[in-house]
Parts: C-alpha cells; structure tokens; sequence
C-alpha cells in the first residue's frame, strides 16, 4: 500500500523542466499574476529567469520583464534571488539575451545589479552597449 501512495505521489510530480515550459507559455500568455503565485510560493525559480530569457517567444522575454516589476513591487527583498541566473545570461552568444538580461537587472535595481551593467558598457554588440549606457546614465 505505501509502495502504492508512493507511485502515486511519483506520478503526479511536475519536472523541472515542465515547469519551466509553464512558466514559459504562461508569460506568453500574460498570465503575469500566476507566474508571481508561484515564485511567491518558491523562490528557487529566481534561478531558471536567465535561462528564461532565451526562449525566441518575444512575449516570453517580455513577461519577464513585467514579471520583474511585479515582484519588485511584492517581494522587493527577493528579486536579488535572480542576480545570478542574469549575470550567467550576460555571456550569452545572442544579443537580445545579454539584452534582455541587462534590461531585468536594471528593473531590479540593486547596486549589485547596477555594478553588474556596468561590466557589460564594452558588449561587442552596439546595441547591447546603447542599452548599458542609456540605463547607466539614468542611474
């Protein structure tokens, strides 16, 4: 019988990578709300936003960024949780990741990720550099 619940309870688990794929499709469905639900809930999914920002769904990307300004607003003393998953998006190959990396680092606003776009004023690509100076020149 225990063997039995534990199957169960094995069955019903979600991967890490369905999750993932759910917070993906639910961003690109402005579903920002349930998104902010659930790192309410866990906030081990600060870690999955630098990776997050690769997927080519541009609605995606930019649910994230909205996401970004909600829990600032909620969970301001957790956004820092994703400082590290966004500085390993910095040293992406695309642009537009190191882009959009830098444009949520900025939405969180700390001197830690103020001094992390900073490192990024010398990107090869001009736009990404366009990006680091205009938020660095806000600051």
């Amino acid at each position: 019988m225990a063997n039995n619940i534990k199957q169960q309870k094995k069955g019903t688990e979600v991967s890490d990578e369905e999750l993932h794929k759910v917070i993906a499709d639910f961003l690109e469905m402005g579903h920002v709300e349930n998104i902010v639900a659930m790192f309410k809930q866990k906030t081990r999914y600060y870690q999955w936003v630098g990776t997050l920002l690769e997927d080519e769904r541009f609605a995606v990307r930019l649910g994230v960024s909205v996401l970004f300004e909600y829990l600032l607003e909620e969970r301001p003393d957790e956004v820092h949780l994703a400082i590290p998953s966004l500085a390993a998006a910095l040293s992406h190959e695309t642009p537009w990741v190191r882009g959009e990396a830098v444009s949520v680092l900025s939405i969180i606003g700390t001197d830690e990720a103020i001094a992390i776009i900073k490192m990024m004023d010398n990107d090869p690509d001009p736009q990404v550099a366009a990006m680091v100076r205009d938020i660095l020149l806000t600051e």
